[in-house]
């Protein structure tokens, strides 16, 4: 190599530009935009070639022990359901189901999805129940259990939809009317 100077062509010629010295910024917003950008593709240069890019969202596994989400509501009730494979675990609000809901007909209720589809002892089942009674947030339970049982094996579909598991109740409690005791219920009238 000789040690001549080199001119301006050939310098830019022998060094890459990153785009944040492309153009100099006018504004420190833009400097940070154009720093977040070279750093951006530095770390896309400095990334292995052979690794795979991931595309959509893979399917849980039964030993990357990841959930599996349904979601319920019932009146005011609302339930967010977790599943996993697992040994037939399954809390309420970090309670075991039996202690949670202390009448058999609820109890029976909440396990309804499970009976349908046979998936008694295969999953644990983690849910966290807020708002209303045990009524709404039984049903609520309900709904999201089926729902996340149908994204976990679409073979289920068809028997969850037999005992109406999927559908949501929409029936809520009428609001009171103004000039009358409640919802439908009127004051009473005297003539004199």
């Amino acid at each position: 190599m000789s040690d001549s100077p080199k001119t301006p062509a050939e310098q830019s010629a022998a060094t890459p530009e990153t785009p944040a010295a492309a153009a100099p910024a006018s504004t420190p917003i833009e400097a940070a935009g154009a720093a977040a950008e070279a750093a951006s593709v530095e770390a896309a240069a400095s990334a292995p070639k052979d690794t795979p890019t991931p595309v959509g969202i893979p399917m849980p596994t039964v030993a990357s022990k990841t959930y599996i989400w349904g979601t319920g509501r019932r009146k005011s009730s609302v339930a967010r359901v977790r599943i996993r494979m697992g040994k037939g675990t399954f809390e309420v609000n970090g309670r075991p189901v039996d202690k949670y809901f202390c009448l058999a007909k609820d109890q029976a209720r909440v396990r309804e999805p499970l009976s349908a589809t046979e998936a008694d002892k295969k999953l644990d089942i983690f849910v966290n129940a807020k708002g209303g009674g045990i009524t709404g947030q039984t049903d609520a339970i309900v709904l999201g259990l089926a729902r996340a049982l149908y994204k976990h094996d679409d073979a289920c579909g068809p028997a969850l939809k037999e005992r109406n598991l999927l559908s949501r109740d929409p029936r809520k409690v009428e609001r009171k009317k103004y000039g009358q005791r409640g919802a439908r219920r009127r004051f009473q009238f005297s003539k004199r």
